[in-house]
């Protein structure tokens, strides 16, 4: 039985422009000590995807319309705030996009480290002190005992994003999202927060979802990917089998978009247009009018593509023009 097992999950978002189908029917699944990657350009719902599982959804606008998050016995989509807050934080965790802003600018790092611990364990004064300073040792910040009463302003983007990591760990949850952890940091410090999240994922035993739009990330980390446009899941493989065989076309338009797989020169490929404005979304193939790399005009017109096995645990749309 999986860890946490998302059914049918269809969130939308009520505005005064309409109604913007933001995810629709989205299912996957996640063991314990795997990783699993959601990519997809900017506006997919990747992060609306992992919002709706933790309650963090505004609502309104947000509605969960339909679907089912079951983690071990728990429907989060259903379950009350009070029941969530005991989930949230402390068995599932989340790194969020931008420490800067997630962060509180006017409290210590020593006040948001150890409130996970007062709320979720009890454990209170120079306890929690202690533990969140070992938290800041285990991501590898120097000093930890004088950096923990430093303020978020005085540390550069990739120790804020270590901070962010100790904290979302602290309390050692059994399944840990990282929303885009590696966003806006050089590639070095890149590869240190990857490995950071590797080490603890393997010392702790924690399920790991990835949300980034960075393949190369991804087939560095991941065991399993899921590739969303539109707000659907396009292919759903094991991360080798994805890399070495994309069906969709908008998989390989995203692979092929990865600078390193160009020679040096050549021009970089890019994928031509917009995704669909989804408070209007298509009743068809919403990758049609982007499709360069598949052969557009036997794309579906009258209806919208469903996921099919195509190989054992390798899913994807079962749009004619898309897998050409």
């Amino acid at each position: 039985m999986p860890l946490l097992d998302v059914q049918n999950l269809t969130t939308r978002f009520h505005t005064r422009n309409g109604i913007v189908h933001a995810v629709e029917d989205v299912s996957f699944s996640l063991e314990k000590g795997q990783s699993l990657g959601i990519v997809g350009e900017s506006g997919s719902g990747k992060s609306v995807t992992c919002y709706s599982l933790l309650g963090l959804i505004p609502q309104p606008p947000g509605k969960i319309h339909s679907g089912k998050a079951l983690f071990e016995g728990t429907d989060l989509l259903q379950a009350k705030d009070k029941e969530l807050r005991k989930i949230r934080g402390k068995r599932i965790s989340m790194i969020f996009q931008d420490p800067m802003t997630s962060l509180n600018p006017y409290l210590k790092i020593s006040k948001q480290l150890t409130e996970p611990l007062e709320i979720h364990e009890g454990i209170k004064g120079k306890e929690a002190l202690h533990k969140a300073i070992d938290a800041l040792a285990e991501v590898g910040i120097p000093e930890p005992e004088k950096r923990i009463k430093s303020y978020p302003h005085e540390f550069s983007g990739g120790m804020r994003q270590r901070v962010m990591i100790a904290m979302a760990l602290i309390t050692r949850p059994e399944i840990l999202i990282a929303d885009e952890p590696t966003t806006a940091l050089d590639v070095t410090v890149q590869k240190q927060v990857l490995d950071l999240i590797k080490d603890r994922q393997e010392k702790l035993g924690t399920a790991v979802i990835l949300v980034t739009h960075d393949l190369a990330v991804v087939s560095q980390s991941c065991d399993q990917v899921n590739v969303m446009y539109a707000g659907r899941i396009v292919e759903s493989a094991a991360s080798d089998d994805l890399f070495a065989r994309p069906r969709h076309a908008y998989t390989r338009a995203l692979l092929k978009s990865i600078p390193s797989t160009h020679e040096k020169g050549d021009k970089l490929y890019t994928i031509p247009g917009l995704p669909p404005n989804l408070s209007e979304p298509p009743k068809s193939c919403s990758f049609q009018e982007r499709n360069t790399l598949g052969d557009a005009s036997q794309c579906l017109t009258n209806e919208a593509p469903q996921l099919f096995e195509v190989a054992p645990k390798h899913q994807v749309q079962n749009c004619p023009g898309c897998l050409a």
